[in-house]
């Protein structure tokens, strides 16, 4: 099978008192095996409401409205929760940004872990213990098996971090979703997690979606990259290609507002003006309009629909449509 994870024109709703509110607004991507992409982004831009809806695990006040995600081609969206609790941790996990909140506090490591294990690969409870301090050794973790015997809040956040990689891979899942995975992080910290992250995944053959606001991290862990403005994909491309080439005004905005080694000192970095429009969903035209160098009239009256505007490179720009028609024009004579 060629893509893991399909998601198609997919569609998320809130229930809020002023009405519903589309945060997720026709989304699209696939994932190969082995592969990792990352969505990028400002805060609220959709990434880990992106991220919930693949795993199921929206609130009462939310729902799936539209659009398919299909993991190795069975349909998630129509499955019952009985079927969906089967799936993930196995076939697909989910480490989430504060790991504080996603492990229970008044249960051990090892009960926490032993757990999952026992629940989606039927081992005993002595091959569940093995299979357990076996992971929390690959990720690095001093003492497994006094670790398993721990709380979480007597390991540091580096420590509890790598407990959650280890529950999330300990049943080899085929997808692991990581949002924001080293948010909470000091920087020497990140890197190992984030190389370790890559290391075992590689291994296993899993495939990553990675979800973060830190460029650095993509550009270190990612095969390809999303771009999301106010719940829509404005690019997609492969990482090299985004850094080097960005056809979108908001990537080229998000791109020069990060410091870079070989620049000079009296570089400035830039920001981009304005904020993200709260109601972007009632808007006509592009999201991005209030706040683009380059709008117009045109960007104002019609939403842009995301474009190819060179190969393997799509984006949601008039303008770079323009850019593209040109230069292949240019091309052809």
């Amino acid at each position: 099978m060629e893509h893991v994870l399909a998601v198609s024109h997919l569609q998320t709703a809130f229930d809020t008192e002023q009405g519903k509110v589309v945060s997720v607004d026709d989304v699209s991507f696939n994932l190969k095996p082995g592969e990792t992409l990352a969505i990028v982004g400002e805060s609220g831009s959709g990434k880990s409401v992106t991220a919930l809806s693949i795993m199921r695990l929206l609130g009462s006040k939310s729902r799936i409205e539209s659009g398919s995600v299909k993991l190795e081609g069975v349909e998630l969206t129509s499955l019952d929760e009985q079927d969906m609790q089967h799936i993930r941790g196995n076939r697909i996990s989910m480490i989430f940004q504060e790991p504080m909140t996603s492990l229970n506090p008044v249960l051990t490591i090892g009960y926490q872990m032993t757990e999952a294990i026992r629940l989606h690969l039927k081992q005993g409870k002595r091959e569940a213990h093995a299979s357990a301090v076996d992971m929390l050794r690959k990720v690095g973790l001093p003492r497994p098996e006094q670790m398993m015997n721990e709380y979480p809040f007597a390991l540091s956040g580096g420590m509890r971090q790598r407990v959650m990689i280890a529950m999330a891979l300990s049943c080899k899942p085929k997808v692991l979703i990581a949002d924001e995975p080293t948010t909470a992080l000091d920087v020497t910290v990140q890197a190992q997690i984030m190389k370790l992250m890559k290391e075992l995944c590689q291994e296993a053959g899993t495939a990553i979606l990675l979800i973060t606001h830190d460029l650095g991290v993509v550009a270190e862990m990612a095969d390809r990259v999303l771009v999301m403005y106010a719940g829509q994909v404005v690019e997609e491309t492969d990482v090299f290609t985004l850094f080097d080439d960005p056809h979108h005004p908001y990537t080229q905005g998000l791109l020069k507002s990060i410091p870079h080694l070989d620049a000079d000192g009296d570089e400035r970095l830039e920001s981009i003006p304005g904020s993200v429009p709260v109601k972007y969903d009632k808007l006509q035209g592009c999201r991005f309009y209030n706040r683009c160098y380059l709008a117009n009239g045109h960007c104002k009256a019609e939403l842009p629909l995301l474009e190819e505007t060179a190969p393997g490179h799509t984006a949601r720009c008039f303008e770079a449509r323009k850019a593209a028609d040109k230069a292949g024009e240019k091309a052809y004579g």
